[in-house]
């Protein structure tokens, strides 16, 4: 490997989306430089952890319709059985739901955990409460996709945080997405839920560290998974 292709690969690209932040925290991080040196360090170290927090790396992701991939980085926070939101219109039954929750030093690109056609996007206002909270789920503000998959419907619903207040989608109603594909970032520490039909066998448990676009969090194939857990 020559030493160009080590620094690409030493390059994690930023998204867009972060341009305009990293910017206003140089911009902030020069005019306080003027007032006071020490403020311009403080101002750089923020413009780094801006640029860190929108960054954009490439994944590898299995391709294999009984895999069923992880949207997002993250730490597995919740495993079981849970009803979807009702906005989502998937009945009142409980479906396998997977949660990942995102911390402000995580990759929050979100990604498709299965190719489909997107059936459906129904945004919900609510409340601003700690993510990890099982409740946050019901009671925060989110954004939900159903993809039509080859193995049912599946949904994956964003959810902003604490200080998560901002919810990107970028896909539209009636498209078909492949699995991996980006579809959204949330803005600043947050969690993603995703909700599986009848068949889905879980292949995370709760404290693992999930990869999104890459780690496999359930499929389909008919092998035993892991014990389901519910939370309360």
């Amino acid at each position: 490997m020559s030493i160009a292709d080590s620094i690409r690969g030493a390059f994690v690209p930023v998204h867009k989306e972060g341009y305009v932040f990293i910017a206003a925290f140089a911009g902030a991080s020069i005019v306080l430089g003027l007032l006071w040196q020490p403020l311009f360090w403080l101002g750089a170290i923020l413009t780094a952890w801006c640029a860190y927090f929108f960054r954009d790396p490439q994944r590898v992701t299995p391709v294999d319709d009984a895999l069923v991939i992880s949207p997002a980085d993250g730490i597995v926070s919740a495993v079981g059985p849970a009803v979807p939101p009702r906005e989502l219109g998937l009945g009142e039954d409980e479906m396998l739901r997977v949660s990942v929750f995102m911390n402000v030093f995580s990759v929050h690109i979100n990604r498709a955990p299965t190719r489909g056609r997107i059936t459906r996007i129904e945004h919900r206002p609510g409340s601003f409460l700690n993510a990890e909270l099982d409740k946050a789920s019901q009671e925060n503000e989110r954004n939900g996709l159903v993809i039509e998959s080859p193995n049912g419907a599946i949904a994956v619903v964003q959810i902003a945080g604490f200080v998560a207040r901002r919810i990107l989608c970028w896909v539209e109603h009636g498209t078909a997405i492949s699995v991996g594909e980006r579809f959204g970032l949330i803005r600043f520490g947050s969690r993603v839920d995703v909700y599986l039909p009848q068949g889905a066998r879980t292949r995370v448990a709760v404290g693992q560290t999930s990869i999104g676009g890459e780690t496999v969090i359930a499929d389909f194939t008919g092998e035993p998974g892991f014990p389901l857990v519910k939370v309360s």
